[in-house]
């Protein structure tokens, strides 16, 4: 789904001086790993990070500044499994800057029982997928005013055992044993990605999803047996977050991806998922869903 250089240099309009990226989950793991690198002045942005704990996020700003000094970088607190939330957020965001250059949309987990969010959603769903069609929407008009712009979703390879037989589950699954619905969320991110892909690219806005490898970190925490059963077994395959944040680095600042969207990455590389995430009718099934579903919390 590359696009043409030619149309995001008609977009493109004089060089910018600083840009802002936007990125969620960012106080642990990937997302942290990608903000320290994305802080450094080499990429001259304005570094804004999102999770839903204030103190974690001083904690990681002071990690920023004492890895890069000069870092530019400032911190808002919402928690992205509720839509109330995620419209604050935006609005607060929005108060404060006036452009978007990038936005990683990386907050997420797997949940071993059955929790709903405050929107009455299980809560895998409203983290997962909720949270990116949330927050994306909610802050479309600054990334198309700032064209040509960015937006990075955090996939995970989980998405090839998914299996979602109905868009009626969407949001209600009885999660039991945390996997299968935490893969159903990772397709979803893809589906997601390519019709905001058809959406947003003839504004200048490119859309791509990745996936960054099974990485060392707290994931699957407080989800107690089932949790540390799971972060034993992944163990086998982890890599350092530093590693599992490179193709997010990549994917925020990277020339060579400037047209390139609507894809699927893996080191750095355009990668192809599964069959079923290719799906495009059920990409624009799920957009119709998640409207609905925005729609009778409003």
């Amino acid at each position: 789904m590359a696009g043409s250089d030619e149309t995001f240099e008609e977009l493109s309009g004089a060089e910018k001086v600083s840009k802002v990226c936007l990125i969620t989950g960012a106080t642990a793991g990937i997302g942290q790993a990608a903000a320290i690198e994305l802080a450094a002045p080499k990429y001259d942005f304005k570094l804004v990070i999102v999770a839903r704990n204030k103190e974690r996020c001083e904690n990681t700003v002071a990690l920023i500044k004492q890895k890069h000094k000069d870092a530019k970088v400032d911190y808002l607190v919402a928690d992205l499994s509720s839509y109330k939330q995620v419209r604050q957020l935006a609005s607060e965001f929005k108060s404060k800057y006036d452009q978007l250059d990038v936005l990683v949309n990386n907050a997420g987990a797997i949940f071993f029982s059955h929790r709903e969010s405050a929107d009455g959603l299980e809560m895998t769903w409203a983290l997962n997928h909720f949270g990116y069609f949330w927050l994306s929407l909610a802050l479309s008009d600054l990334l198309k005013k700032s064209a040509p712009s960015r937006v990075i979703n955090v996939s995970s390879a989980a998405h090839r055992r998914a299996f979602l037989p109905s868009m009626d589950n969407i949001g209600k699954e009885k999660n039991q044993t945390g996997y299968p619905t935490y893969g159903n969320t990772k397709l979803a991110n893809i589906w997601f990605t390519r019709e905001l892909h058809k959406r947003m690219f003839a504004n200048g806005v490119t859309v791509n999803s990745m996936h960054p490898g099974i990485v060392a970190t707290n994931f699957a925490s407080d989800n107690g047996l089932f949790g540390n059963l799971f972060r034993a077994a992944a163990s086998l395959f982890w890599v350092p977050v530093e590693k599992g944040a490179t193709t997010i680095v990549y994917l925020a600042t990277s020339p060579l991806v400037v047209a390139v969207s609507g894809e699927y990455f893996e080191n750095e590389k355009i990668s192809k998922p599964s069959k079923l995430a290719l799906d495009d009718a059920m990409a624009e099934a799920l957009w119709r869903k998640s409207e609905e579903i925005t729609a009778s919390f409003k």
